[in-house]
């Protein structure tokens, strides 16, 4: 059964995956204003799936976050905005910056630092929504033993946990790349094996959909 309520607004905040060209301040269907990404692709099946739904979507991704710059404008960009549900997909950045040369001068996010600052949005907001979504970050790279996979697992670790406290809808991105990263190479999932292509995009939507009850 669809999980989202008719004439819903879903809100749906992260970084460059989930920005993918959207428009600003506050990107909408209008003018194709949601991007070309994951959330296009969710909204164009819950469009043409429930359209007596009409469940408004929202993007607010922002390319380059982390969860500081989250921190930052999630009174503006999240509690302002008075969404119905919630969508947070965050923290690539957060660690792939410990592993970018180019990035070491930055402050670098701790896994334990990840974990309360999420913890402290989330806490802020579930009461205010009829539902969230937490989706872990990922990297598409399918040796657990990777540096780069290892951490990530570490954060996608902490969404689970806070999903399971706070009763949210849970996303486990890293799984359904996993899943595709079976019979697809990496590299025709994304070329940086961060920012998918559309086929990576697909996998994400398919992932969200399916969690909230989508009936394909």
């Amino acid at each position: 059964m669809m999980l989202i309520e008719p004439k819903s607004k879903l809100l749906m905040i992260g970084d460059s995956i989930t920005d993918c060209g959207r428009a600003f301040p506050t990107g909408e269907t209008i003018n194709d204003g949601l991007g070309n990404g994951y959330v296009s692709l969710v909204n164009a099946l819950l469009m043409l799936t429930y359209p007596g739904h009409q469940i408004r979507t929202v993007n607010m991704g922002i390319s380059g976050n982390t969860i500081l710059d989250l921190e930052r404008r999630w009174e503006s960009d999240v509690l302002g905005l008075n969404p119905d549900w919630l969508s947070v997909f965050i923290g690539i950045n957060d660690v792939w910056r410990h592993f970018d040369p180019v990035s070491q001068n930055e402050e670098l996010i701790s896994r334990e630092k990840y974990a309360h600052i999420l913890e402290i949005l989330v806490s802020r907001t579930r009461p205010h929504l009829k539902g969230l979504i937490l989706m872990t970050p990922y990297y598409i790279e399918p040796s657990k033993l990777d540096p780069m996979r290892a951490m990530m697992d570490d954060f996608g670790a902490i969404v689970r946990q806070l999903a399971v406290t706070y009763h949210a809808i849970f996303v486990d991105a890293q799984a359904a790349m996993d899943v595709s990263m079976k019979d697809i190479p990496p590299l025709s999932l994304a070329l940086d094996r961060v920012h998918p292509n559309q086929i990576g995009h697909m996998i994400l939507a398919r992932a969200f959909l399916s969690a909230i009850g989508f009936e394909w």
